[in-house]
């Protein structure tokens, strides 16, 4: 029987995404095992949606295909925030874990991507085959993965390599939104971690302030709004500047420079100015929060609702096995190497989540993880301000360079 394909407009698309979310909002708060081991609510809300087109797929051949146009959108969006929030001081402050961050980053994406080489010769296939369930899809995306389909396809000849890209970059997803938290939650009871009592978050509440009315000012968030729409704007041409001097990077990475060019700019403006002026910023934090709460909660939703399951049927066997060694070398990468060397703190531990959330996802991934841990257990300021940079920045970077090393040499 011919598949039916229905597409949902982007209108409807987007309904049905905030419906996922408050499935998922409802469900977190039902189950202290889920709030326990900081399971995203978008993942929650995300993976029924997907299941339930699963569903339909193979039981009635429907294929149901979201137009997801704003969903970028909102994702840029979410790092213009956390650029906004980003200040001088901090981040000069965490200038050395930063290039700690920096140096794990850059060894665990040649440890993932040998991995993948072995792996692939180990079943016959192409060793370069494996670079497709490496650093290429998963910490590098389904975007990456596109963009290095036709090098791989007319350049090495593996003809599947556009299937073996997606089919690892979704189970690479589905996992990176389930380790971060149980992660966290690991060390913290192994290594006897105090929690933060500093309910003050960089995005959302906690789950302790949830049951009460979180006073959000009217011109706070107006004002947030203004501030995030000026910094896209200055963010896109950023991103023209970048890509004519020959640097071609994700437009996020663009617009969280912006935010912390204009963030920087505006406390440093007003300042100079009487204290009370600088309500005129301050009174804009608790509506940027709120605005970037739901930004990335709905971004990772429709990225999780959109997920085609029967996509990874074609090498089922091989997915599987490398993707749970991929998994596993994550894990085990994270836990006795991330932490150490970041600290074997609170802040290492929500850093650790976020970790384990990019090397197999995605940026917006890693840092869902560390909010669902920091409504949790408490605030992690620089954990919010360290990870948005390696892995928004930085990692694109070294990633290219060391995929341009396995394929060429």
């Amino acid at each position: 029987m011919e598949v039916q394909l229905i597409e949902i407009e982007d209108f409807v698309s987007f309904t049905l995404a905030i419906i996922a979310l408050f499935i998922g909002k409802n469900i977190i708060s039902r189950y202290e095992l889920l709030r326990k081991y900081s399971i995203p609510e978008p993942v929650v809300g995300g993976f029924a949606c997907a299941a339930i087109v699963g569903i339909l797929y193979y039981a009635f051949d429907i294929q149901i295909e979201f137009n997801l146009a704003v969903r970028d959108t909102l994702l840029l969006y979410f790092f213009a925030g956390i650029g906004l929030k980003a200040d001088f001081a901090t981040l000069i402050k965490g200038g050395k874990p930063l290039l700690i961050l920096i140096l794990l980053a850059s060894v665990f994406i040649f440890l993932q991507n040998f991995t993948g080489v072995t792996i692939a010769s180990l079943f016959g296939l192409d060793p370069k085959a494996g670079l497709m369930s490496g650093s290429i899809s998963l910490i590098g995306g389904v975007g990456t993965a596109m963009a290095w389909t036709p090098t791989f396809v007319e350049e090495l000849g593996i003809a599947n390599a556009n299937e073996l890209g997606i089919a690892s970059n979704t189970l690479g997803l589905i996992s990176a939104c389930v380790i971060g938290g149980p992660i966290a939650a690991y060390l913290m009871k192994r290594h006897q971690v105090k929690a933060n009592q500093d309910e003050e978050l960089d995005i959302g509440t906690s789950h302790q302030a949830s049951s009460s009315h979180i006073k959000v000012d009217y011109f706070g968030v107006l004002r947030a709004w203004l501030w995030l729409n000026v910094t896209l704007i200055i963010g896109y041409f950023i991103d023209i500047a970048l890509q004519g001097a020959g640097l071609k990077l994700p437009l996020f990475v663009a617009c969280l420079l912006a935010g912390i060019i204009v963030g920087n700019t505006g406390r440093a403006v007003l300042n100079r100015r009487k204290v009370k002026d600088r309500a005129y910023l301050d009174d804009a934090g608790q509506g940027l929060s709120l605005i970037q709460d739901i930004c990335l909660g709905m971004f990772l939703t429709m990225a999780l609702m959109s997920l085609k399951i029967w996509e990874l049927e074609g090498s089922l066997l091989y997915i599987s096995v490398i993707m749970l060694v991929q998994v596993t070398l994550s894990v085990l990468f994270t836990i006795f190497v991330v932490f150490r060397m970041m600290g074997k703190d609170y802040e290492a531990a929500v850093i650790c989540s976020g970790f384990g959330g990019v090397t197999l996802g995605s940026t917006a991934t890693a840092i869902v993880n560390m909010t669902a841990v920091t409504q949790q257990y408490g605030a992690a300021h620089r954990a919010f301000i360290i990870v948005p940079l390696v892995c928004g920045f930085f990692i694109d970077i070294i990633n290219a360079m060391i995929i341009n090393l396995f394929v060429y040499f």
